[in-house]
């Protein structure tokens, strides 16, 4: 799945407002514009168009704008912030760094789920609701820090049948 899927799929889902998109991306450290949001948000007809750039910069043609994976872990770190509050670091804790490399799939999970709570029968029901089942294990083997043993990576397919069941779980 490209990155601006999943936010266009995970705004649907959620039924995140355009000024709520602003503020969640301005929380998580990106200062973007409505327009430049609204452009992110397109689905673009040729992927040709656009340019990959992965120092953190917005690239893509005058139609639309490439979300990459900073942005995208940008944005689910200020939706992380926008749901739940700023959490401050505690004295002595060794600070985290700022970005991933795991697959955005896995990112996407582990984000989603602390932002909006849920617990891995949580996660269990919404993916049984968009009609995938998956053992616990499995479930806990994707949630897992890359480089873990039982680590795995996080498939598109659940990825977007996850957002599917949030879809359902959320918009009815």
């Amino acid at each position: 799945m490209e990155n601006h899927d999943i936010l266009i799929r995970l705004r649907y889902a959620l039924d995140i407002k355009d000024t709520d998109m602003l503020e969640i991306f301005k929380l998580g450290g990106i200062q973007l514009t409505k327009e430049e949001v609204l452009k992110m948000l397109t689905k673009s007809n040729n992927s040709q168009d656009h340019e990959i750039d992965n120092s953190g910069d917005i690239a893509g043609s005058e139609e639309n704008i490439t979300c990459n994976d900073r942005m995208l872990e940008s944005f689910l770190n200020g939706f992380i912030i926008y749901k739940r509050g700023k959490q401050e670091p505690k004295e002595g804790q060794p600070t985290k760094p700022a970005w991933s490399n795991e697959s955005v799939n896995n990112i996407l999970l582990k984000k989603v789920k602390i932002a909006l709570e849920l617990t891995s029968e949580d996660i269990l029901g919404i993916l049984e609701a968009a009609g995938v089942m998956i053992t616990k294990g499995e479930l806990s083997a994707v949630l897992r820090k890359e480089g873990h043993r039982n680590y795995k990576a996080c498939g598109d397919r659940y990825a977007r049948n996850f957002l599917k069941g949030l879809a359902i779980k959320y918009r009815g």
